[in-house]
């Protein structure tokens, strides 16, 4: 009996580093050159050089390419939330969260451009991004009851969060000026501060 020989097709690359950076940069050129229903699993692994079972690897489906992160960012509000100071209001909590997600966020604002285009023209889309904002919202709720936050107080205050982050995160993606995000973030929390004290 002779041993096998293996050989390996080094064009498909399928060991090489970064395969996750890879398939997410070739997903967004294709949803940005065909749009997202157009574009396929096997068309996003064949930019990327690599397989379609790398890239089942790295994402459950082609919607979680532009997803992947949701847990991520919760993490972040999470944890910030979770380790402000005892003495800070509910809205001040989430405050400092939106501060760390605006900074997190801010080096990334092409890819986000083109991540929110791709979403706005898909309903399907549309509805992950809805999903992900309200389970981000009940994370956040979640975090200021075991703060000792009672309801309806926590669920204002996270709900509020999300609100300024949305709005100042649309802010961001369309300002000519490209002002920072946190900047942004801040401003939207004045307002709404202004906004509910009857200012």
């Amino acid at each position: 009996m002779t041993a096998a020989v293996i050989t390996y097709d080094h064009g498909m690359g399928r060991w090489e580093p970064n395969a996750r950076g890879r398939l997410e940069r070739a997903a967004m050129e294709l949803y940005g050159e065909r749009g997202f229903e157009q574009t396929t699993v096997a068309e996003i692994a064949a930019r990327a050089g690599l397989t379609e079972r790398t890239f089942f690897r790295h994402f459950a489906d082609k919607r979680e390419v532009l997803f992947w992160g949701a847990a991520a960012l919760q993490e972040l509000f999470v944890s910030t939330v979770a380790s402000a100071p005892e003495s800070a209001a509910p809205i001040d909590a989430v405050a400092a969260a939106l501060a760390a997600a605006g900074a997190l966020l801010q080096e990334r604002r092409d890819g986000a451009r083109q991540r929110q285009a791709i979403i706005v023209a898909n309903a399907e889309l549309q509805e992950r991004e809805l999903i992900k904002m309200a389970t981000l919202a009940a994370a956040l709720a979640d975090t200021l009851r075991q703060r000792g936050v009672s309801d309806p107080a926590a669920s204002l205050a996270a709900e509020a969060g999300i609100a300024v982050f949305k709005i100042a995160f649309e802010r961001w993606i369309a300002d000519p000026a490209q002002r920072d995000l946190p900047q942004l973030m801040q401003e939207s929390l004045t307002e709404l501060k202004t906004v509910t004290a009857g200012g």
